[in-house]
């Protein structure tokens, strides 16, 4: 309504109640040859159109995408909004505080609701307390007035003494909680209550106490943030709390809250979010346009504002041929992930076409759209085919549902053609990638990007030895590369050796949509337990799936007692050690690596595998297949030729071969077929919508505004609106600034604002120290994002931070008029107290990796007023703009080294009254010298958004 293209509204010809824009009409053939995520765009600016916020402007220029691509910006209103609750609690915060800021006004608190329907999912708040070779125990919570739960105690399921199953040769007698599995039989009851059953018996036995016990200490630890969640969902308009356990956020988006095709009321428009995980471009692989953007972002739009960006570059990528039987899904990742990072794809859209495109499931599809964020693409966009629509059938979608869905997309032509004769759209540039080529890969040791051929893994390996410290090198001496450390460990000695694994997950994130890969480990699991292999107990082995799906097709198809064999136990549906919340090694461990200097290695199913991420003793980490995975676990070091040496030694003595128990593609295809049916999304949404017993039974508030705890150490009102005006103030000039911090290449969001444990010696744990917490309390620091002094505290706490002031890694800084080295929180302090503005160096690729809203609120908070770099990571460059912090570059060929800096003098800058996009600034030095950087606002509501002080305070100016 209100749209000056309502002559374009129709009624759709087989469901003529239904209406929608019939944008094809308003193009002609310009329309026909966009890409088809540009006709997303194309679409959603013509039903906003208000000539305000959108204009017909912008509307004509994403029509002309062929042209104006990278020369205009455009706005794009999303259909919705995901958060998850690492990212999502700082978000509402801000709501209940930007409430509280707007009552101090004048203004009306209760105006103050998200616009844009948005969804929070409890998804980042498990941690592995306990596990098949560990009980940690964290009883008590810390901060408020919260009572420590009551203190667990390991259990043991009694055996069952049943007579041996009837026809069943493999029957092993009575059978303990760690060999049973579920039934399919079990979807009528909550995934939490569902029976489990001896896969050798099919009687019930008790439920794995690892769950159960993860749980009650998840509920226990983030009572205070869950109760401020449930107060949010109470008291905010358009906004839905999705509960713990349920699964992941970008998952459940995948599984329960993806549309594909909107209808309100009778209208119809195509499907679109923004998120702040950055794994939100799960959904392309289902056709929905979506991207993760920032926390401060989300807010705007939630808000009811536009995301802007500047019309995109779309790369065409032409998938062909045929996929090998043993190359995975991960395997095809990291190989797009390969050809797209040398096309440089940073900032552009990406978009699959080609006859590989339809021998790809929406599995594998949305396996390759989540990975996009690390090869730099905004998104990579699978259009909707027949492929796509079979796939919703099995999903739920009753069938009336999927005849207005198709019939609606292919009126739009936004429906691909899997016809070969069928017109392709034309792209910015197009990539070639040969399906057929593709072999297996893992990822690492260190970064996501450096991929090492399964066949290659042990070479590789001894060259990351060889080679001096940096990106992929250790530079251990070649007289102790082969070093043995003996260690005792549950009355056995074992030997640790450089490339020995201590960490095997096969955990939430890229595979857990995937059924053929999550299968395939199960089944390898299966195999590798009947061969007679076993994994070493030091090992730390963790099965952490999304969802309850994922649990219910392990168990359906009978995999899960044998991976629960090897260790792989289910632990909780949750982020976990992908984002640092893997509990620790054992002591003996933990004391070996340290004493024999031993590169220990950690090998997962995820996307994320930074240095010092997963334990700060781990120093290698790859990304691996799930069934890959496994197979190390069994193997126990990355040190192995799997052609030539065998995993281990089965029964009778017998060496096997990682290629006697490889799953065939007939094997996975055949279980898949079996296992995952339309009921387990049936009893997952039910699951969902149902809650579970401990959030269901969780009190909150009811007040309009937040009752906040002043002793709480989780949820604090933070200080973005204590300085809040009605007008905002010119931009002021950062005069005689030091720099905080002198960084290199590919800083990370894990760098600047760390989500993992509370390291005993930091500034953060002397605060929590302060407020009575003991080591045992701290949790994460992605569990304590709304407190914003602890996350102030944590902002450049990372141990693998490398300071150039400092030149080793260490969370440290030097604090010039007194020649210090101190905490990085503390010499921001100390420059706060003594009025000296701070700035920061940086080289290429700042603000790598997750989204992450503290990586930018975090070095405001201490004083930041602007960041000096090569580059930028795209999402981080304007959540520096949205908190305040100016985002400057050094012109293309200089950085401080050729411009002679050594981060020891003071800088000056100064803001013209009116800025630009793109505008060149002079900064001059303590030393006489001046020299030019460009200021990197892409358009002029980022520069609106920066004289405001930030989105939070524009935003806040809006009901005032």
């Amino acid at each position: 309504p209100g749209s000056p293209y309502q002559p374009v509204v129709e009624a759709l010809e087989s469901h003529p109640e239904k209406k929608f824009y019939n944008v094809s009409k308003l193009g002609g053939a310009k329309y026909d040859t966009l890409p088809y995520s540009i006709r997303v765009l194309f679409e959603s600016s013509v039903r906003n159109c208000d000539g305000f916020l959108v204009k017909e402007t912008d509307a004509m220029n994403i029509l002309d995408w062929k042209t104006k691509q990278n020369h205009v910006e455009v706005p794009f209103c999303p259909a919705r909004v995901v958060l998850q609750d690492f990212t999502g609690i700082p978000a509402m915060v801000d709501f209940a505080a930007m409430r509280e800021a707007v009552r101090n006004a004048g203004g009306d608190p209760v105006k103050v609701n998200p616009a844009c329907p948005t969804d929070l999912t409890v998804d980042h708040s498990l941690q592995i307390d306990f596990s098949k070779c560990a009980i940690q125990n964290a009883p008590n919570p810390g901060g408020g007035e919260q009572k420590p739960p009551a203190k667990l105690s390991p259990m043991k399921a009694q055996p069952r003494k049943l007579p041996p199953c009837r026809g069943h040769s493999g029957c092993r007698g009575s059978c303990s909680t760690g060999e049973s599995g579920r039934s399919s039989g079990a979807f009528s009851a909550q995934i939490e209550n569902t029976p489990i059953l001896c896969p050798f018996h099919l009687q019930p036995v008790p439920e794995p106490e690892t769950v159960l016990k993860n749980q009650e200490m998840e509920f226990g630890r983030n009572r205070e943030r869950l109760q401020f969640f449930k107060w949010s969902s109470k008291v905010f308009e358009n906004i839905s709390i999705i509960p713990p356990e349920t699964g992941t956020a970008h998952q459940v988006n995948l599984e329960y809250l993806s549309r594909v095709v909107f209808d309100v009321k009778d209208f119809l428009h195509p499907d679109s979010v923004v998120g702040t995980d950055s794994h939100t471009t799960m959904v392309n692989g289902l056709g929905i346009l979506g991207w993760g953007v920032g926390g401060i972002e989300t807010e705007a739009v939630m808000l009811g504002m536009p995301v802007t960006l500047t019309l995109p570059e779309v790369v065409g990528c032409e998938l062909t041929g045929t996929v090998s039987p043993f190359a995975t899904s991960i395997d095809i990742v990291l190989s797009i992930t390969k050809h797209l990072r040398q096309a440089d794809v940073a900032g552009k859209f990406v978009e699959f076409f080609g006859s590989g495109v339809s021998q790809l499931s929406v599995a594998d599809r949305t396996t390759i759209a989540n990975m996009c964020p690390e090869y730099g693409a905004i998104l990579s966009f699978f259009p909707v085919d027949n492929v796509t629509l079979k796939h919703l059938k099995h999903a739920g979608f009753d069938k009336a549902k999927l005849e207005v869905t198709e019939a609606y997309l292919k009126a739009v032509k936004l429906f691909r053609n899997d016809e070969s004769s069928s017109r392709e759209p034309e792209y910015s540039q197009v990539v070639q990638v040969s399906l057929s080529s593709i072999i297996p890969y893992v990822s690492g040791p260190k970064r996501s990007q450096d991929r090492v051929a399964v066949n290659n893994m042990k070479s590789d390996f001894q060259a990351c030895l060889n080679e001096k410290s940096g990106v992929k090198g250790f530079q251990i001496a070649a007289e102790k590369q082969n070093d043995i450390v003996p260690v005792q460990y549950e009355g056995n000695e074992y030997k640790l050796s450089h490339g020995c694994i201590v960490i095997a997950a096969v955990i939430s994130c890229t595979n857990n949509c995937n059924p053929s890969v999550m299968l395939a480990a199960g089944l390898l699991a299966k195999k590798a337990v009947e061969a007679g292999l076993v994994v070493k107990p030091y090992i730390r082995t963790s099965l952490s799936p999304g969802s309850g799906m994922v649990t219910h097709y392990l168990s359906s198809s009978g995999v899960l007692p044998y991976l629960s064999k090897l260790g792989f136990e289910v632990v909780g549906y949750g982020c976990s050690t992908c984002v640092g919340n893997t509990a620790p090694l054992p002591e003996a461990i933990r004391n070996a690596i340290k004493q024999g200097d031993i590169v220990a290695c950690g090998v997962l199913s995820g996307t994320k595998n930074f240095e010092g991420r997963l334990c700060d003793c781990v120093r290698a980490n790859y990304l691996a297949s799930p069934p890959l995975v496994v197979a190390y676990a069994i193997a126990g070091t990355v040190r192995i030729d799997f052609d030539m040496e065998p995993l281990g030694t089965g029964f009778n003595g017998k060496s096997i071969y990682l290629r006697d128990i490889w799953p065939t593609r007939q094997e996975l295809h055949t279980v898949e077929e079996e296992c995952v049916i339309s009921s387990m999304f049936k009893e997952l949404k039910e699951k969902m919508e149902k809650g579970n017993k401990r959030w269901n039974l969780l009190e909150a508030p009811e007040s309009t505004l937040f009752p906040w705890d002043l002793k709480s150490t989780y949820i604090r009102c933070p200080s973005f609106f204590d300085k809040l005006a009605k007008e905002p103030v010119s931009p002021q000039a950062v005069e005689n600034a030091h720099v905080l911090l002198y960084l290199g290449d590919s800083v990370t969001t894990d760098h600047i604002s760390p989500a993992g444990s509370i390291a005993r010696s930091s500034a953060a744990a002397k605060y929590l120290t302060s407020k009575g917490l003991t080591p045992r309390e701290f949790n994460s620091y992605g569990a304590r994002r709304g407190n914003d002094a602890v996350m102030t505290r944590g902002t450049f706490a990372n141990i693998k931070l490398l300071n150039k002031f400092i030149g080793k890694p260490a969370p440290k800084t030097i604090h010039f008029p007194s020649g210090q080295m101190l905490d990085v929180f503390e010499a921001a302090e100390l420059y706060q107290k003594e009025g000296i503005p701070v700035i920061i160096l940086a080289g290429k690729k700042y603000g790598l990796g997750s989204s992450r809203d503290w990586a930018a609120k975090g070095p405001f908070l201490l004083g930041v007023k602007a960041v000096l770099a090569e580059s930028y990571e795209k999402v981080h460059r304007s959540q520096l703009i949205g908190i305040g912090i100016a985002p400057l570059q050094f012109r293309p060929g200089e950085n401080p080294s050729t411009l002679g800096l050594t981060g020891r003098e003071q800088f000056s800058i100064l803001f013209p009254p009116e800025l630009l996009p793109r505008m060149t600034l002079d900064i001059k030095t303590s030393t006489g010298k001046v020299f030019s950087v460009i200021a990197l606002f892409e358009n002029n509501m980022e520069i609106t958004l920066y004289k405001n002080g930030g989105s939070l305070n524009f935003v806040a100016r809006r009901f005032l």
